[in-house]
């Protein structure tokens, strides 16, 4: 029987690792190979899908505002930039940026949006970055003595545990010369607007989260039948988070590294938290990690905010 081909030894170690555990559950860095990042695109247009729009909204109407806390000649370096959509916005307020770095795990799908960014920003020196944003970030060397900010839009931060979230933030905070963070959060609201975010009608976030399994049969080997998982999406009050998991539709083993992966009909695999936050939450969280909150903007509806993180 011919060896199955293993084409990304991390993500094999990851998942078996992540499978093996009780309960099982999968990093949800691995989301993001190029179909991934396309499908996350798509779902930031669905409709119920808020997040997206109400943030832009926030950038667009606040660019003048977060444009004061940009020194001239700066970088602007932006982690997860996905397409950089919501970007745009601030570069093309930002007019006195020296750099823009966007910072993606994804490269194939970052190379191909700074391509297209170069051509739309001829002035500005475009500078993609292929890292893993819960890993230390390697910026050139070049632009170590220049000022920067960071910017993580679209509530990414709320992937990541509390402790994680905090390590994260302390990391941004120790770049030389760092003068700001805009960040971006989603709030703790209704719990259907949040339900029918992560549950669209299309099917998208379905996809999206199926993805995983489509990516394991792709690049390490693996045998899952993904028609024999479902996608649900579930709210934690007690964490204030959204949780997504993948569930077994039936008993099976899957073939997948040295022997397969059992799973017993409704057993779940764990591949994403989306904590929601408060201006009090993100506020200790922050000062835990060397900032302080200077703009805490939000849309009417108090769905979304973007803040202004600041050195302590």
């Amino acid at each position: 029987m011919d060896l199955p081909t293993i084409q990304n030894a991390a993500l094999l170690k990851s998942a078996l690792e992540g499978l093996n555990s009780t309960p099982k559950g999968l990093e949800s860095k691995w989301f993001y190979d190029n179909a991934g990042s396309h499908l996350f695109e798509e779902i930031t247009e669905l409709e119920e899908y808020y997040p997206t729009r109400t943030e832009l909204a926030i950038l667009t109407d606040n660019a003048a505002l977060l444009e004061k806390y940009v020194p001239a000649a700066s970088v602007l370096a932006e982690l997860g930039s996905g397409a950089s959509r919501k970007t745009r916005v601030l570069l093309d307020q930002f007019t006195q940026l020296a750099a823009y770095l966007p910072t993606d795990i994804s490269g194939p799908f970052l190379n191909q949006v700074a391509q297209q960014l170069r051509h739309d920003y001829p002035r500005l020196t475009i500078d993609p970055i292929v890292a893993d944003f819960t890993s230390p970030i390697p910026l050139p060397a070049k632009y170590a003595d220049t000022a920067k900010t960071a910017f993580f839009p679209g509530s990414t931060l709320g992937n990541l545990s509390r402790d994680d979230a905090i390590s994260l933030l302390s990391r941004i905070r120790k770049w030389n010369n760092v003068t700001g963070f805009i960040l971006g959060v989603d709030l703790v609201k209704d719990t259907q607007i949040l339900l029918d975010a992560y549950n669209d009608a299309q099917g998208i976030t379905a996809d999206f989260n199926l993805n995983l399994l489509h990516r394991m049969n792709r690049e390490i080997g693996a045998v899952f039948e993904v028609n024999k998982f479902a996608h649900e999406a579930r709210w934690n009050d007690a964490a204030s988070r959204i949780e997504m998991y993948l569930v077994s539709l039936t008993d099976q083993t899957v073939p997948i590294g040295p022997k397969g992966i059992k799973f017993s009909k409704g057993e779940t695999i764990h591949t994403e938290n989306s904590h929601k936050y408060t201006r009090e939450s993100l506020s200790e969280m922050a000062a835990l990690s060397g900032w302080g909150v200077s703009e805490f903007l939000t849309d009417a509806d108090n769905l979304f905010a973007v803040a202004v993180l600041t050195p302590a």
